[in-house]
């Protein structure tokens, strides 16, 4: 049986190949609108980002989705994700200490 490839994208900050499930989806839909898309299906036109602050900072600093989506992004698109990958990490390692048993004690 022949294996299965694996989604290979290109991150805009850093310009490696990744794994697709190991990149944040960053996506101008129809109306002009863009947002991370952590599931990956939202429709629109993608830009890949690793799923590191470094990448996520130089995303900002250079203002690469200005190039990316051929059109010029407010700077709260660009505040916004920051704060929205912040949000994403915090839940994240929430999670991970939850299934680690990592969780608050009883009593507090």
């Amino acid at each position: 049986m022949a294996q299965k490839k694996i989604p290979l994208r290109m991150c805009i900050a850093c310009r490696e190949m990744k794994e697709k499930k190991g990149l944040l989806r960053i996506v101008r839909n129809g109306a002009g609108e863009v947002s991370l898309d952590f599931k990956g299906k939202a429709q629109g036109r993608g830009a890949y980002v690793c799923d590191n602050a470094d990448c996520i900072k130089k995303c900002v600093k250079k203002k690469l989705l200005n190039k990316i989506f051929s059109c010029e992004i407010p700077n709260g698109v660009y505040a916004y994700i920051e704060k929205d990958y912040a949000e994403a990490i915090r839940k994240r390692s929430e999670k991970i200490s939850e299934q680690n048993g990592e969780g608050k004690p009883d009593g507090e």
